[in-house]
């Protein structure tokens, strides 16, 4: 069913639901958070990627595999001053699992004085 409300180049990404852990100390124990919000990766089906602040001017992401995501948590909403929206989540990726976080730069001369 195609979805009307959403105005045009909004990538709409859901994430399964998981199921929540019965007790919040065992899952510290075993995994690790992280926040931001998720996206879908651009040709691996199996991957995650999560961008830590979109709007900000010094943003990175993390990337990791959805087998090692084992709880989502909903975070709210962040929204920019010209009123575009994003949601943020928690990953709960589990411990001694490979990620991949990504620090995109212009590349530029250095200027020594």
């Amino acid at each position: 069913m195609p979805l009307r409300n959403f105005p045009q180049g909004v990538k709409v990404f859901a994430l399964q639901a998981y199921v929540r852990p019965k007790e919040r100390s065992q899952l510290r124990e075993t995994h690790v958070a992280f926040t931001g919000t998720p996206q879908k990766h651009y040709y691996d089906p199996d991957k995650v990627i999560l961008v830590s602040d979109l709007f900000s001017t010094n943003t990175f992401y993390y990337e990791f595999l959805t087998k090692d995501i084992s709880f989502v948590e909903e975070m709210g909403t962040t929204v920019n001053l010209d009123g575009e929206a994003l949601p943020m989540m928690r990953l709960w990726v589990k411990k001694k699992s490979i990620g991949v976080r990504c620090t995109p730069f212009v590349v530029a001369e250095t200027f020594i004085p």
